[in-house]
């Protein structure tokens, strides 16, 4: 295939620059990241749709938690697929030089498992649950760390958070931009 730089045009790279928080390195970096996934189907078409396993092979979506949402979040086409582009899209929201902004509208989309624009408590036991594992907490502390949170967080009492109310939680939590990231 030759060169990285043969990969774009100047003026695709700038596109895309405009469209993410990379730079056209970066975002040769990350191409060079997408294509190791299954160099074949890249090499035949630089933006073929990988399926979502090849994508949960990298580093830090195999240990995490949430790659299933992640990926269907970021997923464009909704099949069980993601493009170069979805793949661009999600290494930029996860990259260093996302604002907090952008990384909570995302984190609300991820976390709200039942697609609804609101985190109802059974959305927020699944959150709790696959961040504890294997060490489950029993149903009694389950529903009392939900009903803590929704006591903190659920400002209108409607027994489900917003994005505003989620918003306002995160702001709350100091280290959230640093664990929200994924590293090139």
């Amino acid at each position: 295939m030759g060169s990285s730089q043969s990969v774009f045009t100047e003026q695709e790279l700038e596109e895309y620059q405009e469209l993410t928080y990379f730079t056209k390195k970066e975002i040769l970096h990350v191409h060079k990241c997408y294509r190791q996934l299954d160099p074949a189907s890249v090499d035949t078409d630089r933006n073929a749709k990988l399926p979502i396993e090849k994508i949960r092979d990298i580093s830090e979506l195999k240990v995490n938690p949430f790659s299933d949402r992640i990926c269907k979040v970021f997923s464009s086409s909704g099949d069980g697929q993601m493009t170069f582009e979805d793949f661009l899209d999600m290494m930029s929201v996860f990259s260093d030089a996302a604002p907090k902004s952008v990384k909570v509208e995302y984190a609300f989309r991820i976390y709200d498992f039942d697609e609804d624009d609101m985190i109802s408590e059974e959305d927020v036991k699944e959150v709790v649950n696959r961040l504890t594992g294997d060490q489950r907490l029993s149903d009694d502390q389950l529903n009392q760390l939900v009903k803590n949170i929704f006591d903190e967080a659920d400002l209108d009492a409607d027994d489900s958070l917003s994005f505003a109310e989620f918003e306002h939680v995160i702001s709350k939590a100091p280290d959230f931009v640093n664990s929200f990231r994924i590293r090139l």
